[in-house]
């Protein structure tokens, strides 16, 4: 079966919404994107598996002012999985308050819940750190 159009414009807006959210301060509303059973990898930057919404907040809190102050989501690419579930690749730009930047990959499984809408379910956060991902000469 192929994803419906539709499914594919939520799961995008899905990925959007969450860097709205966030640059807004609105912790408390992260159950529009994650499952509340979310698993968030965040062990490229040394800080393991976050699980749970509450664990969620918790660890941005925590983070205060490492935050970024802007976070940018692009190049979406959206592929359904055999047993109903979607995999998003996407590309994220972080903005620091000083004005400097850090690029990510998210590795997002979406899932369908209760009621009808798409969540995601794991989040695995990849830094980019080198460009060509490392192919060619470093000099």
């Amino acid at each position: 079966m192929t994803l419906a159009l539709e499914d594919r414009v939520a799961v995008t807006e899905l990925i959007a919404l969450h860097g709205h959210l966030v640059d807004a301060g609105e912790l408390d509303r992260t159950h529009e994107v994650f499952t509340a059973d979310v698993v968030h990898d965040l062990s490229d930057f040394g800080r393991g598996e976050v699980v749970g919404l509450t664990a969620l907040k918790e660890a941005a809190l925590a983070l205060g002012a490492g935050n970024p102050v802007a976070h940018h989501v692009t190049n979406v690419v959206v592929e359904e999985l055999a047993d109903g579930r979607v995999r998003a690749l996407s590309k994220g730009l972080g903005v620091m308050a000083n004005g400097s930047c850090g690029s990510v990959t998210y590795e997002d499984t979406v899932v369908r819940v209760d009621t009808g809408d798409w969540r995601i379910s794991h989040r695995r956060v990849l830094a980019r750190r080198t460009p060509l991902n490392g192919l060619g000469s470093s000099g």
